[in-house]
């Protein structure tokens, strides 16, 4: 199965700038959710995706579209063709690309392959072009202990290991290919220079009906998919807040060779049920109110590899540090109970609900 959401990285140009992106198939073309949420054409950026609209897809999603500094090359995470000529004259390159599947690979390297191979080549085509710096998008997944283990609170310092058991793809996707990125520009960097932005879950207003599995979860609660409100909690954090830490790391001098965990308030699935009854109204009537057991989780587990990646979070809180994003580069994350709320109005607004 190809990856359903695989968004792109970002070539910034010159002294105005200049962005790229990578290829996310059978997904409309665009800058994705992260660049979209801060128009940089607006700060006099000139940005670059790496591909154009195929036949039988949607147009651009957006405010941002091809002309009006926007200019579209043609790359693939997937093939070594076409990053030389996206990256040339670069000044900063987002890699905020990645493969997610819908459902859980019965292959990891489904995921491991284009994360890990798809990091080198944009590292090293950054490389080549002579940019000031890379930004890549990574995720707390990576910077973990042992899912199932004791309640912990992780910062930067802390590594997953890919190969500890109970370890799901996209977690080992996510640290292979951050460790590529880290091996690479210490190796081959030269001038080169790598900060990396490690999100929690990322919630917050869509732009469209093409949205993250994240952002699914509130889009499933206000529609009534789900049967109950299992024992499960995450760090949350909002994409504007995601986009505002990515330019911080681009252009903060402090930021070289550093990574920064963007992440919000924790909150149980319970939590975000009661922001939306409370905060929507009769626009929430169908969330759900009753808990799920644990043991109808684990026992739908043994049967979905989905939800059996879940197992070993059920009534645990796992959180992670921000004080070394705040404390550098200024940043600061909104209230929990806004990024929830407006969220769930976008997804009415566009009628995903």
């Amino acid at each position: 199965m190809p990856p359903r959401h695989v968004t792109r990285p970002v070539f910034f140009r010159g002294g105005s700038s200049h962005a790229i992106q990578s290829a996310r198939p059978h997904r409309p073309p665009g800058l994705g959710t992260l660049p979209r949420h801060h128009d940089l054409r607006r700060s006099g950026w000139h940005l670059e995706t790496d591909r154009r609209p195929r036949a039988g897809e949607r147009g651009w999603s957006g405010p941002c579209r091809p002309g009006d500094r926007l200019n579209v090359v043609p790359a693939d995470l997937t093939a070594d063709a076409g990053w030389d000529a996206a990256a040339e004259g670069v000044r900063y390159v987002l890699h905020v690309a990645s493969p997610v599947l819908v459902r859980a690979p019965k292959d990891p390297d489904e995921l491991i392959g284009p994360a890990r191979d798809g990091a080198a080549r944009v590292m090293r085509a950054a490389i080549r072009a002579g940019a000031e710096r890379v930004v890549m998008t990574s995720s707390v997944a990576a910077a973990s202990r042992r899912v199932g283990g004791p309640d912990c609170e992780c910062d930067e310092t802390v590594w997953t290991d890919p190969d500890a058991p109970g370890v799901d793809a996209y977690t080992r996707s996510k640290t292979i290919a951050e460790r590529t990125a880290w091996e690479i520009i210490g190796a081959e960097g030269g001038a080169t220079t790598l900060a990396v932005v490690n999100p929690s879950v990322i919630l917050g207003p869509v732009l469209g009906r093409d949205f993250s599995p994240s952002i699914g979860l509130v889009q499933r609660l206000l529609a009534g998919k789900v049967p109950g409100l299992p024992c499960l909690g995450f760090d949350f954090v909002d994409v504007r807040d995601l986009a505002d830490l990515h330019l911080r790391a681009m252009t903060s001098p402090a930021a070289a060779g550093r990574r920064f965990i963007g992440a919000g308030e924790f909150a149980w699935i319970a939590d975000i049920a009661g922001i939306l009854k409370a905060r929507l109204g009769l626009e929430a009537a169908k969330v759900p109110t009753r808990a799920l057991p644990d043991f109808v989780l684990r026992l739908v587990g043994l049967f979905d590899r989905d939800l059996g990646a879940m197992n070993g979070y059920l009534g645990h809180r796992y959180t992670y540090s921000s004080a070394k994003a705040q404390s550098v580069l200024g940043w600061k994350a909104r209230s929990l109970e806004e990024t929830i709320a407006d969220c769930a109005r976008s997804l009415i607004a566009v009628g995903a609900v």
